[in-house]
């Protein structure tokens, strides 16, 4: 298959070197790949003989008309050159698409058929259990629990239980500490009333527990020091339960748990957070005969480190181990969006199948950092030093802008009226349009701070104007 590579001599080098190898011609049509236009296309096109056409994916131009005159099918490649070396090795085996660009195109591919995956091989597993409608256990793929801490004192709990399962969370357990009362439980669970989702209750006494019998699924958790008093009304309320060692130690406190009749148990050998024991603690996890309950959450909370890749790896020891519900939580500012996290990379453990690694699975944790550096080249020209920005500050007579973020949105204030958008193009159109903006050097400005409320946004960080990100 002949294929024709439109480029720019900016970018020329790189797609001879990604072509080398392959069936392929590299015609240099002006200085940007992207500026490419139909008519130049067609003289290229009839200057050869070729099998398909594959332009830049950053080319904004409609090929439709150099396809019907030429018959030759035009498909938009990868957005930057130095992509172009994953897209040569498929071309002809899978569809491009001629108005989408590649890697775009592919990226979204790759995940669909990943999560097909992971839905077939969560449907066919046979697990340990069921919480109501979820598998535990067995083949299933590994359970986030995601904890809310204090749930009695929680200002906006059944807010927060519904958004911890649309990030992903299978579970969702409502601790209760020792100022909790009974009434306290009993009112928590009233106020989750239609959600039928699995719910569980983290607490050791035995008078908050039975007041969570009323709709638990699965109580954390139980010891030698509670079975007694309250494992029969565990097991009469069909709830699960999960075991911990306490002073009798594990074994012994799950055949005490399955002697009161607590039909479905999880065994938890206490993961100990980084630094305290960890590596050792990892150890208790073999060998295991019930499913696993791996304590990551409280890794993270002691951790001063980005959530992100402390929950991947932490996802990767739990597959390692067997585990089948995983432990998060978001207590703290630094841990905000661990459920949506530990979801993915539970995902990702799931969907390795025969790979050695999870890697390539077409899923990925990435969000500051890039599986492959891109190297496009630089402007041409004379150089020009830029001195450092002046420091006086020069009011703009349309006004000031105050700018903030909100839920999801980016406000900015101007004379009594508040902007809202999502994005900070949004933004800038509209405070242009509506004559908020008339210097140069305020646009400017502008641009940059709601660049930084939009990435703020993006991370899940705080957002304050004129401060450092």
């Amino acid at each position: 298959m002949r294929i024709l590579l439109p480029t720019g001599s900016l970018t020329a080098d790189i797609v001879r070197k990604a072509a080398d190898g392959y069936d392929a011609e590299v015609v240099v049509a002006g200085e940007i790949a992207a500026f490419l236009t139909p008519a130049d296309l067609k003289r290229m096109i009839s200057a050869g003989a070729y099998d398909m056409v594959i332009v830049s994916g950053m080319s904004t131009a409609s090929f439709a008309s150099v396809e019907e005159d030429t018959g030759v099918p035009v498909y938009r490649g990868p957005r930057h050159a130095a992509d172009l070396g994953m897209i040569l090795p498929l071309a002809g085996k899978i569809p491009l698409s001629r108005t989408v660009p590649a890697d775009e195109l592919f990226a979204a591919e790759r995940r669909e058929a990943a999560l097909r995956r992971l839905a077939e091989v969560e449907e066919k597993a046979e697990p340990e259990f069921v919480i109501r409608g979820t598998k535990i256990g067995g083949g299933s793929r590994m359970k986030v629990l995601a904890e809310i801490m204090d749930a009695h004192r929680h200002p906006a709990l059944r807010e927060t239980v519904e958004e911890y399962f649309r990030r992903g969370a299978d579970i969702v357990d409502l601790g209760f500490g020792f100022d909790a009362a009974p009434e306290d439980v009993e009112r928590c669970f009233a106020a989750l009333d239609g959600i039928d989702r699995p719910l569980a209750a983290d607490t050791q006494d035995p008078a908050l527990i039975r007041a969570a019998l009323c709709r638990a699924d699965l109580i954390l958790s139980l010891h030698e020091g509670n079975i007694p008093a309250i494992g029969h009304d565990v097991a009469a309320a069909g709830a699960a339960a999960v075991i911990v060692p306490g002073e009798a130690g594990l074994d012994a406190n799950l055949k005490a748990a399955e002697a009161a009749g607590i039909a479905a148990l999880i065994a938890d050998p206490l993961l100990q957070p980084a630094g305290s024991g960890f590596v050792a603690s990892l150890g208790n996890f073999s060998g295991a005969s019930r499913p696993l309950f791996f304590g990551a959450g409280n890794v993270v909370e002691l951790l001063d480190a980005d959530s992100v890749g402390a929950n991947a790896l932490l996802a990767a020891c739990a597959h390692e181990v067997g585990a089948a519900v995983i432990f998060t939580s978001e207590h703290s500012d630094k841990t905000r969006g661990s459920v949506a996290e530990m979801r993915r990379a539970t995902e990702m453990m799931a969907v390795m199948g025969d790979h050695p690694y999870p890697k390539d699975l077409g899923i990925d944790l990435f969000v500051l950092k890039e599986k492959r550096r891109r190297r496009e080249p630089g402007p041409e020209g004379e150089r020009l030093d830029a001195p450092p920005a002046p420091e006086g500050f020069i009011p703009d007579p349309a006004g000031n802008l105050r700018i903030a973020i909100e839920e999801g949105w980016i406000l900015v204030g101007h004379k009594g009226r508040v902007f809202w958008g999502r994005t900070a193009a949004d933004l800038a159109a509209a405070l242009v349009e509506n004559g908020c903006v008339s210097r140069l050097d305020h646009a400017a400005y502008l641009g940059r701070e709601l660049a930084r409320a939009e990435t703020a946004l993006l991370l899940g960080r705080s957002y304050v104007q004129d401060g450092r990100f």
